[in-house]
């Protein structure tokens, strides 16, 4: 595989990206993605908009040219590699394979729009429209099957960049709305869609996917409840206040068995601070070790256990991201950083952190990913392990002399 071809820009988890990146896996070309970015302003900068002036993402750039659309991306990204088969082998396949790609964006994506995205709460919610949508991705799943009864990929003997779109326009459908009852009904779309999914180049990009076991239902936001409830009731008359009831009195909250520990002598908010304000190497470091208490606090080191498993550098990331953010009730008695190094397919997740206390804490240990990472604790005098721990709070050093550090994530 040679150097990139160019940089996607996107936001984390686009399954839209997904095509250009499976495109790119059957052409054996590289594609870096570029996702720590903050929609709204990375997108609107005038930088941006000096190469893409409708401000959309994904976005490509590349020494040849700029190209926004996810379809016109992929296209691209399939037409590197003439015998690859992706645009098909005749004229008249390739115009099929536009068909198809039309279809997805005409016919699939609006009834997504109007179904997930009303659910999710990215559109407005209305009843009848969502029913309308359903009724919609219905048809085309009819279709679909209708043209899968007899033919193993959508043009053509051969997966095809028709099956590609295709594919990853229908994946948030699979992924949270088509339950075994609706998936029923389409016996050939799925057989095709899990033949798809269990491509090496296609798990290389989404990893395994799981289908939707049940499926997302509207939530109406909790003002509207309370308001259904409280309206039907009548005002009472008034009467007199009796004597508050025993049951009335607040509960008393549990304490958090790290609040009982005794106190540290390390302000664990100031170091976030002065991490976060002042160059990590040499003044935060020189922070660190000057105020860190060994005895009020543990460090681990932190490796994540199926490193052979990981595809993309972006996915890892996000991996951490996701991990960071079910953490969320430890920030208050931890810090930490997990750094992506490597490159796409041979990538490692790895970190330190410190933690309040002697042992791992039961609010980490119930972190539905923690049992995919190995918290090993470590002496924080020795030498070796100080250095590593320097060096990965900075993201640089002799630690990463033999591989590249990609992405990372802080926990603070």
């Amino acid at each position: 595989m040679t150097g990139a071809v160019g940089t996607i820009y996107s936001y984390a988890n686009n399954p839209r990206v997904y095509k250009s990146l499976i495109a790119a896996q059957y052409n054996n070309v590289k594609v870096n993605v570029k996702t720590d970015i903050e929609m709204g302003k990375f997108n609107k900068s005038k930088d941006y908009l000096s190469k893409f002036p409708l401000g959309k993402v994904p976005a490509f750039e590349s020494k040849d040219g700029n190209i926004y659309e996810s379809n016109a991306i992929a296209y691209y990204i399939a037409s590197l590699k003439k015998d690859s088969g992706l645009l098909g082998t005749t004229p008249m396949q390739n115009a099929q394979i536009h068909q198809y790609m039309f279809m997805a964006e005409n016919e699939i994506v609006p009834q997504m729009a109007g179904w997930l995205y009303a659910l999710k709460g990215w559109l407005p919610y209305n009843k009848n429209n969502v029913n309308k949508a359903q009724e919609g991705i219905r048809n085309i799943m009819t279709v679909l099957n209708g043209v899968l009864q007899k033919k193993t990929y959508l043009v053509g003997e051969r997966i095809t960049l028709a099956d590609i779109i295709v594919f990853c326009t229908l994946l948030p459908l699979y992924q949270e709305l088509f339950d075994q009852t609706f998936r029923s009904a389409y016996p050939n779309v799925n057989r095709w869609f899990i033949t798809l999914a269990n491509q090496k180049q296609f798990k290389a990009v989404t990893g395994e996917v799981k289908l939707c076991e049940t499926q997302l239902q509207y939530v109406p936001p909790k003002k509207e409840k309370k308001e259904k409830k409280e309206t039907p009731k009548a005002a009472p008359k008034a009467a007199p206040k009796a004597a508050p009831a025993a049951e009335e009195k607040p509960k008393e909250k549990k304490k958090n068995p790290m609040d009982l520990l005794p106190k540290s002598s390390f302000n664990l908010e100031d170091w976030k601070r002065f991490y976060s304000n002042n160059d990590t190497k040499p003044t935060a470091v020189d922070y660190f070790w000057k105020n860190y208490d060994p005895e009020g606090y543990s460090m681990y080191r932190v490796d994540y256990k199926y490193n052979d498993e990981l595809t993309q550098t972006f996915m890892s990331c996000n991996l951490v991201g996701g991990f960071f953010q079910r953490m969320e009730l430890l920030r208050k008695y931890a810090f930490g950083t997990l750094i992506v190094t490597g490159e796409n397919n041979n990538n490692q997740i790895s970190g330190y952190f410190i933690i309040r206390g002697n042992e791992i804490p039961e609010i980490l240990k119930d972190v539905p990913d923690y049992p995919s990472f190995t918290f090993t604790k470590v002496d924080s005098n020795d030498a070796k392990v100080k250095a590593e721990y320097e060096d990965y709070i900075a993201w640089e050093g002799p630690t990463f002399s033999n591989t590249t550090v990609v992405d990372g994530k802080v926990f603070k």
